[in-house]
This record gives C-alpha cells, structure tokens and sequence, in this order.
C-alpha cells in the first residue's frame, strides 16, 4: 500500500549511486523504468503521505508530486558542469500562499553523500530580506523562543545560513536582535548518513525534523504574506 511508504528501498539508493559514476543519457535511458519504480514512486508516495501529515501541524505548506518533487534533469544551459542528470532525489514544500520559489519552506534530499531534512529560506531576494529583518527586529522574543528551545538545538542544532559580517544598515548595531539581523539565508536542518534513507525510521524523522521547524517557516512567511 502505497501510503504506508517510509523509506526509499536499497535499490534506489545503489541507483543514485550507480548515477553519480555514470551521469550519461546513454546509461541512464535504458534504466529510466528502474529509476521510476525504485526512486520515483517511493517518493511520490511519501510525498503523498506527506500531505497528510502536514495538514496537521503546517497546514499553509503544499504537498503534492507535481509541485514537490524535482525532476532528475539538469539545466545545463548556462552551467560548467554539463553532466545531464541530478544524482540525488529532492522533495520542497513551499508555502501555498506565496509565488513559486518565494518565502520560506520544508525541503530533504537524498544522494550518495547524505541525507539532508530541514527547510528554510535559502535565497531571499532583496525587498523579501528587509521584511524579514524587520520583522525579526520587531518581534525578536518570539524568534528566540523557536530557534533557542531546546526541541530545537536537539532535532536540528543551530539556525544556519550565510551572514554578514556587521548588523545591516538601518538597524542599531547593539539591537537585540542583533546576531540574527546578520543573517542572509535562513536554514535549519539535520544531515544523516545516505543510508539513513533506506531506514524504516526515515518518514517519521522527515515528520519529526518538519514538526520542529514549521514554526519557523511560519515565523519567515509572516511579514511576505502580509506585505
């Protein structure tokens, strides 16, 4: 039954890993079923599940295959590196209220070389980041109360991302807020070994990271939905 789904088998595991050594049209078009049915449809599934499980506790973020998964082609149009597929398998779940790529959402992906669960805001573009900012700046308690709780630290560590090297201009540079006025990106997340994805435990650590930092995904969202 496909809902009860939690892992992706081993075969599609050794699939992204024969990938990595053989990223070539001529390998991979006669094994295209094989990567459909051993990592495809797993994740098509759990995606599924997802939806779900979202419904309760991050009921703003989408879930579905078509607007979750990534494909496996890469756009090598304007990249040095012109190998033609992705060697690993990744699933967004962004917010429903925002345009595509915008805001702040859930995200995990499995490769050869880990597994990554988490989310957040990767790439803010400009007027996004000063709303955040301000937001932060305005309401900073309630960010300590998510990213410094110790659910938090013990699920997903510290809140990650690039920074700048001094509090951005327009804010005073002893703020409160000051350390996390710095930040450009907005990440939280757990890294496990690759196979990890193969473990029966894989869906319900998905849930459990997800449940942990919904609340800041949210807290992001905030000033993009009301802006």
């Amino acid at each position: 039954m496909a809902s009860s789904i939690s892992c992706l088998p081993p075969d599609g595991l050794a699939f992204l890993r024969a990938l990595k050594r053989n990223n070539r049209r001529e390998w991979f078009k006669p094994r295209k079923d094989k990567y459909e049915a051993v990592v495809r449809a797993p994740l098509v599934a759990m995606v599924e599940r997802l939806a779900a499980d979202l419904r309760g506790f991050a009921p703003d973020l989408v879930a579905s295959p078509r607007a979750s998964l990534y494909r496996i082609y890469r756009d090598t149009r304007f990249s040095a590196n012109k190998t033609p597929y992705k060697t690993h398998a990744a699933a967004v779940f962004p917010c429903r209220s925002l345009p595509k790529h915008q805001g702040a959402g859930l995200y995990f992906h499995v490769s050869p070389d880990e597994v990554w669960i988490g989310g957040g805001m990767y790439a803010p573009d400009t007027s996004q980041l000063q709303a955040v900012r301000e937001h932060i700046a305005a309401n900073v308690r309630r960010l300590r109360t998510i990213v410094e709780s110790p659910s938090f630290r013990r699920t997903v560590g510290r809140l990650e991302g690039e920074r700048l090297q001094r509090v951005p201009r327009g804010f005073p540079k002893d703020h409160d807020a000051a350390e996390y006025l710095r930040y450009r990106q907005f990440l939280a997340g757990a890294e496990y070994p690759p196979a990890f994805a193969t473990s029966p435990r894989f869906y319900a650590t998905v849930v459990k990271v997800f449940r942990e930092i919904s609340p800041l995904i949210r807290f992001l969202n905030e000033p993009l939905l009301n802006h």
